[in-house]
């Protein structure tokens, strides 16, 4: 697993409001890594099912993680599409993880800065949760744009290990 992705960086607004931001600088064209964040086959290889995925502002998305609880449960998110500019920015606001942005910004042909934006709701304890937990989704983009994609068959062998190593960063990091 890529281990590359920096840090991600938190703010909080209005006392619960977290505005999480990652900022990742990737050697993959732009159309190659929108195709990965807004399309149910590139979302597959790395974050979610998409079993809706209506490619327009107000269209309909239902992302279902693949990876499951200790009792066999999976995170589905639905929602809508509350920004989208094809190439350049892909926006959902869902249930459960608020709003996520994808924008994109191509340099040259073959190299992208990507702003991820993560925001939602929650108590601290959470927003430190959210920040692991998209740090190691976004490894898992970089290793499927790297061609080592964590698709259904991955998604078995899946463990909170990563997740609960980069949490424990996080928190040291306050």
């Amino acid at each position: 697993m890529a281990e590359t992705v920096p840090y991600g960086t938190s703010e909080t607004r209005e006392g619960d409001v977290h505005v999480l931001r990652f900022e990742l600088h990737l050697p993959h064209s732009a159309d190659r890594i929108w195709a990965a964040v807004t399309t149910p086959e590139g979302l597959r290889e790395w974050l979610a099912a998409a079993d809706e995925l209506e490619h327009h502002i107000g269209g309909a998305v239902a992302l279902r993680w693949l990876n499951t609880d200790a009792e066999g449960r999976s995170t589905v998110a639905t929602g809508t599409v509350t920004a989208w500019d094809p190439e350049r920015v892909a926006e959902y606001t869902v249930s459960v993880h608020g709003r996520i942005r994808f924008h994109l910004q191509a340099v040259g042909t073959d190299s992208t800065v990507v702003r991820f934006t993560n925001e939602r709701r929650g108590t601290d304890a959470e927003r430190l949760d959210c920040l692991a937990g998209w740090h190691s989704r976004l490894e898992y983009l970089t290793d499927a744009l790297d061609g080592r994609p964590h698709d259904s068959s991955a998604w078995s062998d899946w463990t909170a290990d990563r997740w609960s190593r980069l949490r424990a960063e996080y928190a040291d990091r306050e």
